[in-house]
């Protein structure tokens, strides 16, 4: 049972014993604001309890990405643009210059472990009434008075509030180390899936040129048949007709690459004439190998996964910040200077007034200010938790997502070659009858279609095959590892 102590019998104990009951009265009065009744809700997500091996299969072990993943396509053109567009982004400078503010963060919450000190001078000309409480010759006179000193503070860190703000702090610095990351990923991974589309636009356009050179050939064909007799005007007007459609698809395959090369030098920060400049793309898919140990090693690869847990982490210690002020803060406070109502006189021995104190202040009552900041630390926690577990299932997801595509490619490739030969090989064979005199050319057309159709899905199967393989290298997190870096403690 606590014995009551009086101010009164407090102020009359020397000045150490006064200053330990001082101490001992503010933790005990302490529990007159208390944080007791909340707490968190929620629970980070274990990346070993997501399950996925059912779903993974036995697919192609292989290694995680590099950090320059898109290289591994063989085009020095592309490896040109990514460079580009690494240096030259908003996009990057302005994830830098988070990390460069969240920097600035860390090196201020670390100014608390240390003491501060100011030094100051002030000087007052004042006229002292004359019925005031000074006494001649001051009363009814003009001074000057001066002040100089060097004062001096530290906060004692007993609750471990600074601690915890300096390690929150860092916790969001090391976040936005890995949201630049993140970003130069979004970046890489958009630029090669745009130069993807402009390989298989070229491809296409092939595709569409070549049907216009054997449509001109039929035309040829057909119109000797009419001098021949063997064929019809109707005839020769139907291939007139398919001409003009072929020469429209040519242009507008060159409008596709156009505005794809003007995207792509808007990617890489350049203007228009960059994007002129661009060659063919020679690129290659390779085949999708998934590195072992998914989806536990998931979580220090995915840039995205690592801000968000740092995150986390972060929202945790600010529960321990705000938890802290519940308790006694203690300053240690002192004072070296002069003061004086002359120059003259200013730095005389007599005229020093040190001091030496400290100073204890602690919640009693506030109609809970203080409840309701630590009910909003730990929401800022459970939106912070929960956001990373959806990451973290997002994540594993696109990896499957990505695998899944890849293996119904495989499928959709060797069934497309085999349609392509066949319809080939009826195309040829109908262009011979025809040429024979024993087809119609309806049937020429009807087989030409049909080349057409499976060219052209070869072709965006092709570009398919190389955006999974971009998407499954993004969804890996494209050569990024969770160092765990630390900084130095900060020194007392």
């Amino acid at each position: 049972m606590f014995q009551t102590v009086s101010p009164i019998r407090i102020a009359r104990l020397p000045y150490a014993r006064r200053s330990a009951a001082l101490l001992l009265l503010a933790v005990i009065l302490a529990g007159c604001a208390s944080s007791d009744g909340l707490s968190t809700r929620a629970t980070p997500a274990k990346p070993e309890e997501l399950k996925a091996e059912k779903t993974l299969g036995a697919a192609a072990a292989g290694p995680w990405p590099a950090a320059d993943w898109w290289k591994r396509f063989g085009d020095p053109q592309l490896d040109a643009l990514v460079d580009e567009a690494l240096k030259g982004s908003p996009n990057m400078r302005l994830a830098q210059a988070r990390v460069d503010r969240a920097s600035a963060t860390v090196l201020a919450a670390g100014a608390a472990f240390w003491p501060t000190a100011s030094a100051g001078l002030d000087s007052t000309r004042q006229r002292y009434s004359a019925n005031g409480i000074f006494p001649p010759p001051i009363a009814g006179g003009t001074f000057t008075t001066t002040n100089i000193g060097v004062s001096f503070g530290y906060e004692f860190d007993f609750w471990g509030r600074n601690r915890a703000a300096y390690e929150a702090a860092i916790g969001r610095e090391q976040a936005a180390q890995a949201d630049v990351f993140a970003a130069r990923l979004v970046l890489s991974s958009a630029i090669a899936a745009a130069y993807v589309q402009l390989s298989r636009s070229f491809d296409q356009l092939d595709i569409a040129r070549r049907t216009l050179e054997e449509r001109e050939a039929i035309q040829r064909l057909t119109t000797q048949r009419v001098s021949a007799g063997l064929d019809s005007k109707l005839e020769l007007k139907q291939v007139e007709t398919s001409i003009p459609a072929a020469r429209a698809r040519v242009a507008q395959i060159e409008e596709e690459i156009a505005l794809e090369r003007n995207q792509l030098a808007a990617l890489a920060g350049q203007g228009p004439d960059r994007g002129l400049a661009l060659e063919r793309p020679k690129i290659a898919a390779e085949p999708v190998a998934l590195p072992s140990a998914l989806p536990a090693d998931l979580l220090g690869r995915r840039p995205d996964v690592v801000a968000s847990r740092l995150r986390v982490e972060a929202a945790a210690r600010d529960v321990t910040v705000t938890k802290a002020a519940f308790y006694p803060n203690v300053n240690l406070s002192a004072l070296l200077g002069y003061q004086s109502i002359s120059w003259s006189k200013l730095l005389q021995p007599e005229s020093a007034v040190p001091s030496i104190g400290f100073a204890i202040r602690l919640p009693l009552f506030d109609a809970g200010r203080l409840r309701g900041e630590l009910a909003g630390r730990h929401a800022d926690y459970d939106v912070a938790v929960e956001q990373y577990n959806q990451s973290l299932v997002d994540a594993l997801r696109e990896v499957v997502d990505q695998l899944a595509s890849w293996r119904s490619l495989e499928t959709q490739r060797s069934e497309v070659d085999l349609a392509l030969g066949s319809a080939e090989e009826a195309y040829q064979l109908a262009t011979t009858r025809y040429q024979g005199g024993l087809g119609t050319l309806l049937q020429v057309i009807a087989a030409e279609m049909a080349v057409l159709e499976q060219r052209s899905l070869r072709a965006d199967l092709q570009a398919r095959a190389a955006t999974v393989s971009i998407n499954l290298a993004k969804a890996l997190g494209g050569g990024f590892m969770d160092a765990d870096a630390q900084r130095p403690e900060p020194k007392r």
